[in-house]
């Protein structure tokens, strides 16, 4: 049966430069969907004009919703995006990263795969320290989870509801990606990888530093310790 309605979650951190062009964007291609839709724009921890910004969008398009949280944290504003969804197809994506045309695709995909988990598989980076970087992170996730998927980060990830594990992750931060394709594997879910060619940065500063990649290095040996101490 196609979805009666799709729920995307975009996490919003002090986008304020871009998210008004963007969401007037993905509208656009979100137009050509067969399938009602609801854009879940969650605010967390900004110092910028986001939250009056995606308060105005709201207003301007009844497919909007605004969430918003003092606190901070990738993982914090998906778990908030998905407890507050009210689709039974699921998608959450790095608006300064995906493509409008890209989702709209994702979303597609997830629909007319029923009972599979879609997820993007980047194949480009800005520079030779982000390929390195996440060839390193990806290769380390496979070995320590039985991963059988690459670009551990990658979004879109599109999803059914029915597959409910994937509606309690715990992880407040980045970790909640592989945290994510961990409960994947547990679950013997299907998966389907598509490949996003675009890879361009739309707008916002990225978080990504050393200190923030070693963090994600040694939390996901952490994360591989508790998810096996839990089993």
């Amino acid at each position: 049966m196609p979805p009666e309605l799709v729920s995307i979650i975009l996490p919003v951190y002090n986008q304020a430069d871009f998210i008004s062009t963007y969401v007037k964007e993905c509208e656009d291609a979100l137009y050509d969907l067969p399938y009602k839709h609801e854009l879940l724009l969650v605010v967390n921890g900004s110092s910028d004009e986001s939250l009056q910004i995606c308060q105005a969008l709201a207003q301007a398009y009844r497919s909007v919703r605004v969430l918003h949280s003092e606190a901070g944290g990738w993982g914090l504003a998906v778990k908030l995006g998905l407890s507050e969804a009210r689709g039974d197809l699921l998608c959450y994506t790095n608006s300064a990263r995906t493509a409008p045309h890209d989702l709209l695709l994702m979303v597609l995909y997830g629909a007319v795969n029923p009972g599979v988990v879609v997820k993007a598989n980047r194949k480009f980076r800005d520079n030779w320290t982000r390929r390195l970087g996440s060839l390193l992170y990806n290769l380390e996730c496979r070995a320590l989870f039985d991963l059988p998927c690459w670009d551990i980060n990658g979004t879109p990830k599109v999803f059914p509801r029915k597959l409910a594990p994937l509606l309690k992750l715990e992880c407040n931060d980045d970790l909640i990606d592989l945290e994510f394709n961990a409960v994947c594997r547990q679950f013997n879910y299907p998966m389907l990888e598509v490949p996003i060619l675009t890879f361009k940065r739309r707008g916002g500063r990225s978080t990504t530093s050393l200190k923030s990649a070693y963090k994600m290095y040694w939390g996901a040996f952490k994360l591989w310790r508790k998810r096996r101490h839990a089993a």
